[in-house]
């Protein structure tokens, strides 16, 4: 009996939540959106973001120093080199030993100093797509990592 109250409760607030104007040319879209599952929509926004070569998720703020205002269009350039740093090392330190080597080229035990030296630069001045590439391998085995 509790539990119904509670659902009816639940219910009463999404309705009034729901209650907000939806413009008249989205009306049967959202009438629509209305009817589907979690599941569905969740399906429908990834096809959404395939179709359209997009991302739903919302920006994610890096923490660092901002940039002064004489250097905004610089900023706004992007940028063709990049530093890879080594924020932590993560559970896997093993597997990020691995990935350092396989990025830098470096034997184990300069690989194991890197790691156990975090936080630290990976490699300096490497192409858009290498960095890329090197922090996903790096994320993959459990490190943490920023592109500079």
């Amino acid at each position: 009996m509790a539990e119904e109250t509670k659902n009816e409760a639940v219910e009463a607030a999404a309705e009034k939540e729901e209650k907000k104007e939806v413009p008249e040319k989205f009306a049967k879209l959202v009438a629509e959106l209305d009817k589907m599952s979690v599941l569905d929509l969740s399906e429908f926004v990834t096809t959404l973001e395939d179709h359209y070569g997009v991302s739903a998720a919302a920006p994610v703020a890096v923490a660092g120093v901002a940039a002064p205002a004489g250097d905004a269009a610089e900023a706004a350039e992007e940028k063709s080199q990049y530093n890879i740093f080594l924020q932590s090392a993560g559970e896997k330190k093993i597997d990020v030993i691995k990935a350092v080597r396989e990025i830098t080229g470096l034997g184990l035990a300069e690989s194991k100093a890197v790691v156990d030296g975090a936080p630290t630069m990976v490699k300096e001045n490497a192409p858009k797509e290498e960095a890329e590439e090197a922090k996903t391998k790096l994320e993959a085995a459990g490190a943490g990592v920023e592109l500079q």
